[in-house]
């Protein structure tokens, strides 16, 4: 072999070897400035799967608190009242009810307090009641469901005004809760949305 060819590939060789040194510097120079491409995709991976269970988290807890599943049965209704047996709420779970009128539906809920007592309440109040969101049931709290705000069971038809649960009356005749339709009609401002009331 020439020494021409053999100093062309010693030169070929070391450009080779420059290269390969290039390439290795200029591979842990990305590491280390964050612009390495393939350590993008798994940080973009776990910010995108981060991101998805959020939202799952967020989903499945407001989920529960988005909406009222509203009671159908357990209660009787005639033209002057409503009834409901006593011993549906030994469990203090709040149950929600709809009242549908020919021009207005008025939602409410009762609930047997941690002192006992059975209370009744419209789901809506003096403050949040445009937003038409209500409450839920957070143990032994009724939970505002616009403004977060929480009142203790033993307060519900205790405390009126602002955010706090409006009253409904409900009076106990035997083993019967009773609701009279005029105090249901009372609620009606609490449900007109249409601005006239």
């Amino acid at each position: 072999m020439s020494r021409k060819k053999k100093k062309k590939r010693n030169v070929a060789k070391t450009n080779n070897t420059q290269k390969s040194d290039n390439d290795k510097t200029s591979a842990k120079k990305a590491i280390v400035m964050g612009t390495d491409k393939k350590s993008r995709l798994p940080l973009i991976a776990i910010i995108i799967s981060a991101v998805f269970i959020a939202g799952g988290v967020y989903y499945a807890v407001n989920s529960g608190n988005s909406r009222a599943s509203y009671d159908k049965s357990n209660f009787s209704m005639n033209s002057s009242k409503v009834t409901y047996p006593v011993s549906l709420f030994e469990d203090n779970k709040a149950r929600h009810y709809v009242y549908k009128g020919k021009d207005v539906t008025i939602k409410y809920f009762i609930l047997k307090s941690s002192d006992g007592i059975i209370r009744a309440a419209f789901d809506a109040c003096d403050v949040c009641w445009p937003a038409g969101k209500g409450y839920y049931q957070d143990g032994d709290v009724m939970v505002c469901r616009n403004c977060g705000r929480r009142f203790a069971s033993v307060l519900v038809n205790v405390v009126k005004g602002g955010c706090n649960p409006a009253p409904l009356k409900r009076r106990i005749e035997g083993d019967q809760l009773v609701i009279y339709m005029d105090d249901i009609l009372d609620g009606k401002q609490y449900f007109n949305f249409s601005g006239k009331v």
